[in-house]
């Protein structure tokens, strides 16, 4: 499972919006992307308020990696202190989730009604929802997700070095998830399940890598003392291979549906003719097609880490303030002129 995370829940100082003033940035979603973005703009002197729904994607994972000067620190400890800057710097929280987004007449911004407490108007939206990973519907996968379960080497893979591994094959990518994973392990297996048989050149490269490969779908997993210990192969007997860490690839289903009522969808992401997931486009700055809404984390780059989400809140954040600062000229301009 990869260690970066959009949407993680909310602390310190909370607030339940002001429904009766306009902020200058609504951030709709608290995890490291939401968190870095609110702090900026605050730092900015912007009017920020962060509304979280408390579903961060890495939740189960008990420590995240490759975050320069946070590496192995827990996840919800990260966005404790992100919280904590945030409300250093004069935003705001709150705890809700957004069913709905439109634009208001004008060049008013736009109103984001939550589903619990009342709706909050923006000049800007900055979205940083991030995504939800789907499972391969194999029994015990989603158990063991984040612990033993994994997606990410480079989030997961020094913890299971030299440890037997199992790939579940269930689309393109499966062999080279096997080929980058006996990086971390000489004990790699090829579990075919649902996915495509290796072209010849693959199996030439998984047989000269020492990676072996069995046919047939997995049944299930097996656990002892709450630890995985073996994947179970569907059939007679049921015959079970000894393994500590299985590797699965999920889809990754951005979490956008709130913006279709401002023409917003997300866009699906493909390998060899296969979605993989869905994301919402936009330029490296995070603007999107639809004037007045950047994204930033994972809803956007459905593969950055943590540290990667991080820096794209910033950077999203600084081209909203840019954006605020011409809107903020103009006005006046107009009003001297008048």
């Amino acid at each position: 499972m990869t260690s970066n995370a959009t949407g993680g829940a909310t602390g310190g100082r909370g607030t339940d919006g002001a429904p009766d003033r306009p902020y200058d940035v609504v951030v709709i979603g608290g995890g490291a992307a939401g968190l870095s973005g609110a702090v900026t703009l605050a730092r900015a002197l912007r009017s920020v308020l962060v509304i979280d729904a408390g579903q961060p994607r890495n939740a189960p994972a008990a420590h995240m990696h490759g975050y320069l000067g946070h590496d192995g620190v827990p996840p919800s400890e990260l966005l404790a202190i992100g919280r904590d800057e945030v409300t250093r710097y004069g935003g705001e929280l709150v705890q809700d989730a957004v069913v709905a987004a439109e634009r208001l007449p004008g060049d008013a911004g736009f109103r984001v009604v939550r589903k619990d407490g009342p709706s909050v108007v923006a000049r800007r939206l900055l979205v940083t929802t991030g995504l939800v990973d789907e499972l391969p519907p194999v029994p015990g996968l989603a158990e063991r997700w984040g612990r033993d379960v994994l997606h990410c080497p480079y989030c997961h893979g020094r913890e299971f070095a030299s440890l037997p591994i199992g790939i579940l094959s269930t689309g393109p990518l499966a062999v080279h998830q096997a080929l980058m994973w006996r990086q971390w392990s000489e004990d790699v297996t090829l579990f075919r399940h649902t996915g495509p048989e290796p072209t010849d050149e693959e199996y030439e490269q998984l047989a000269a890598r020492g990676i072996a490969v069995v046919d047939g779908e997995v049944a299930g997993l097996e656990v002892t003392d709450d630890r995985l210990t073996g994947v179970r192969l569907a059939g007679a007997g049921g015959r079970v291979i000894p393994r500590e860490a299985v590797v699965v690839h999920p889809g990754f289903a951005a979490r956008a549906d709130f913006l279709a009522g401002l023409g917003l969808e997300a866009a699906g992401m493909e390998a060899e003719g296969q979605v993989l997931g869905t994301y919402v486009a936009a330029d490296p700055a995070g603007a999107t097609e639809v004037p007045g809404i950047w994204v930033a984390g994972n809803v956007a780059d459905p593969r950055g880490k943590v540290v990667a989400a991080a820096a794209a809140g910033v950077q999203a954040a600084a081209a909203i303030n840019a954006d605020l600062i011409t809107d903020d000229v103009n006005r006046a301009v107009a009003a001297r002129r008048a």
